[in-house]
Formats: C-alpha cells, sequence, structure tokens
C-alpha cells in the first residue's frame, strides 16, 4: 500500500511538473509575440507633453492637452486635428489606445495634406473612431475626405476594392470586430497599416475594416499628416500608447 501511495504522489508530482512547465513556456511564448508585435515601432508620445505634435488648425484655446498619462481632446474648446511632428509618412503601421469617457466622434486621419480645393480643411483617409453607440458607419469604418472622387462607404465589418475607373467592390470580413468586443467607456487598442494603396483597420486585435484602391496616382494620397481628429462640441476623447513603425 505504501508504495502505491508513493507511486502516486510521484505521478501527481510529475503531472503537476509538466503543467507548471506548459504554463511557463506559454508565458515565454506569450513574450516573444508581444516583442515580435512591437518590434521596430517607436514611441511617438512621451506620457507627459505634446513635444512633436501641433494643433491644426491653430486655435488661441488649446483644446488638446495631457492628462493623467493620455493625451486629451476637449471638443469645448475647438474642433480640430493634433498633427505628429512628421507630416510625410507613407507607409506605416500605427498602434494606439483610445477611450471616449461619454458621446463622441473621432478617429485618425493618414496621409493628409492641405485641401486646396477649399472644400475641407484636409484631404486624408480617415480611420473612424466613435462611442459605443455611434455604429458601424463611424467606429471601425474608414471615410474617404479626398475632394474631386467618390467618397465610397467602407463601414466596420466591411472590406472595399475600387477598380481603376473609381468603382466600388464590397465583401464582409470573416471575423470582424463587433460592438460586443469594445470596451464601453474603457480603453481599446487601435492598429492601422498603411501600405501602398492598402490600408487595414483593426480593433482590439479583430479587423474592423480595410480597402485597397486601383486609381490612377494622381486621385491617390501617397503620404502625408497623421492627425488624431476631435469632431464634436462638448466631447472628450483620450488616446495614448502612440507607436509608429515607419515600413520600407
Amino acid at each position: 500500500m505504501i508504495g502505491k501511495l508513493f507511486t502516486t504522489i510521484g505521478c501527481m508530482l510529475s503531472l503537476a511538473l509538466v503543467h507548471a512547465l506548459m504554463a511557463e513556456n506559454k508565458k515565454v511564448e506569450s513574450k516573444a509575440d508581444t516583442q515580435a508585435d512591437n518590434e521596430g515601432f517607436v514611441p511617438m508620445f512621451d506620457g507627459k507633453t505634446l513635444t512633436g505634435w501641433e494643433e491644426m488648425p491653430a486655435a488661441a484655446v488649446k483644446a488638446w492637452s495631457v492628462v493623467d498619462g493620455a493625451i486629451v481632446g476637449e471638443g469645448d474648446k475647438g474642433r480640430g486635428y493634433l498633427v505628429f511632428e512628421n507630416r510625410e509618412l507613407a507607409d506605416f503601421e500605427l498602434k494606439l489606445s483610445y477611450r471616449f469617457p461619454g458621446k463622441g466622434n473621432s478617429g485618425v486621419s493618414v496621409r493628409a495634406r492641405p485641401d486646396e480645393t477649399g472644400r475641407r480643411k484636409f484631404q486624408s483617409y480617415h480611420a473612424d473612431l466613435g462611442d459605443l453607440g455611434s455604429g458601424r458607419k463611424v467606429l471601425g469604418a474608414w471615410d474617404f475626405h479626398v475632394p474631386g472622387r467618390k467618397e465610397h462607404s467602407c463601414f466596420r465589418g466591411d472590406r472595399l476594392v475600387i477598380d481603376a475607373n473609381d468603382n466600388p467592390a464590397l465583401t464582409k470580413i470573416e471575423g470582424a470586430v463587433t460592438e460586443a468586443d469594445i470596451v464601453k467607456d474603457g480603453w481599446n487598442a487601435v492598429h492601422l497599416i498603411v501600405k501602398g494603396n492598402t490600408l487595414k483597420f483593426f480593433i482590439n486585435g479583430k479587423p474592423a475594416s480595410e480597402f485597397s484602391e486601383h486609381l490612377p496616382d494622381e486621385k491617390r494620397l501617397h503620404k502625408g499628416m497623421i492627425q488624431l481628429q476631435l469632431h464634436d462640441p462638448g466631447m472628450f476623447v483620450h488616446f495614448k500608447d502612440l507607436r509608429l513603425k515607419i515600413l520600407k
């Protein structure tokens, strides 16, 4: 009996050791994955100041500030953009976290440039962000702020292909992010991949929307600014953990 007891205890200890090793290996693999995911990214925000950023258009009352380690946009102080210092960005990946403490409409404009037509302040491709109640036409959508061409719909869950004649073709993205994946009033992670004529938008690790365009070069945006948007009076939006990776 004593021999069997020791054998049983030995087996239990062996199993416990195997499980412990498996758990440790998973931790190591997870850490390696995180390191690989973040390789090549550099911080865009020091967590204390708006060094490297500028409000556009300039306002007498500043609408952007830093509070508790986050960039805060306050809608009652102005509507506009906070622009990153490198204004000639073409192909890159951008990661950040955002939250809305209440209702709001914001987002990230990429390859932005002044709009010489005067219809808008800026031309850009715009990754739309809004509070959880703003719907798929806002939260997780791509907007086309490009006067002189069609502003096609590319809502959350959509994959859009624009052909050389500016004709759109839409398909659904399998496993796209849903409202159930969004943290209400809390922090959510965004990942943008801007490469060539294809732009991809992810929220909390799941695809939100993406588009590819095959228009002539003169109708496309090839490089420009990264802009954080402040859209509505009375709203607040917070950003943190902003990181940039330039793609070759």
